[in-house]
């Protein structure tokens, strides 16, 4: 069997900026933007003339990144930003934080509140959800001990 890697994870948004601004919040850093057209696109995303802004987030030291991508060509499709947990599909993106209740108050003053409450599972994990821009979950988790 061929070496697997987990390289990425995609969110296309329709404000660019401002889901750039709330992940690099969070504390991931800008590895890279561009745009994205021609064959190599439309052969991949099977949509005839597309055109793509993309950001590349990582978090500080590398590992698995975020790719926002922004379509100029055709128009975004709107999603369910009030999707909750049990609606299929992709439904949040986690990151392990230091210290959970700082990071909710710090998303919290940039107006971003939690989907529910800061739970904890026995003594090993504290997590909660907090919903972003345009209705992206991000799930928060701090180990105990």
């Amino acid at each position: 069997m061929a070496r697997v890697r987990f390289d990425h994870v995609g969110i296309t948004v329709a404000d660019l900026e401002s889901v750039t601004a709330f992940f690099v919040g969070l504390g991931l850093e800008v590895e890279g933007s561009m745009f994205v057209e021609g064959e190599f696109i439309d052969t991949v995303i099977d949509i005839p003339d597309s055109r793509t802004q993309i950001v590349m987030l990582r978090p500080p030291g590398g590992g698995t990144a975020i790719e926002l991508s922004s379509f100029v060509r055709p128009d975004h499709e709107p999603g369910s930003p009030s999707a909750m947990a049990n609606e299929l599909g992709l439904r949040n993106v986690c990151f392990e934080v230091d210290d959970l209740q700082a990071t909710v108050d710090l998303l919290a003053e940039d107006g971003y509140g939690l989907v529910g409450g800061i739970g904890q599972h026995e003594d090993i994990w504290r997590m909660a959800y907090v919903r972003g821009p345009e209705g992206i979950v991000v799930s928060l988790a701090e180990r105990m001990g």
